[in-house]
């Protein structure tokens, strides 16, 4: 059985990751209506990771012969000023993901919830790749797109992204 306060930590982070999915499909949409397609790409795979991650913590809360919590999800803002301003947000959002993250590993230390602080290990190395890709957006971004040539070549590099299903074992 699972410490209360972690279970609620853990049914909050559904509800983050299902927003995460909204936002990055909201970023692909975006990409999609400027006809920067690699870019369109790039979020609708990050889209489908955060839907992995939020039904990864459904599954373990389940295993754990706990109740799934779901709250409604707030929807993104959908306005953006240019083409560089998504990847900033996106590292933005994912520096909010990690401290929560890193909240649930404290509250399961606190209560000595090894079970739960393993199950986390896994989300601590993702979201380490996560900001580090989000960070490497930008630094490309910036180092290439100022011209449409280069905006170009960062596009069709965009689109080989393609989309892993997590291998964590719950």
């Amino acid at each position: 059985m699972l410490n209360p306060e972690v279970v609620k930590l853990l049914n909050e982070q559904i509800n983050k990751e299902f927003y995460s999915a909204y936002l990055y499909m909201d970023m692909a949409n975006y990409y999609a209506d400027q006809s920067l397609n690699g870019y369109e790409n790039w979020f609708f795979v990050q889209m489908q990771e955060e839907r992995d991650h939020a039904l990864l913590f459904r599954q373990y809360i389940l295993n754990n012969g706990e109740t799934v919590t779901l709250s409604a999800i707030d929807g993104p803002n959908g306005s953006y000023e240019n083409f560089r301003e998504p990847l900033v947000k996106s590292l933005e959002h994912e520096q909010f993901v990690t401290a929560s993250i890193h909240a649930i590993y404290e509250a399961a230390y606190r209560h000595k919830d090894f079970r739960t602080m393993q199950f986390l290990d896994w989300f601590i190395k993702e979201q380490g790749e996560e900001e580090k890709n989000a960070d490497d957006n930008i630094k490309k971004y910036d180092l290439f797109a100022s011209d449409p040539k280069g905006l170009y070549m960062l596009d069709n590099e965009m689109k080989t992204r393609i989309y892993i299903a997590p291998s964590l074992v719950l």
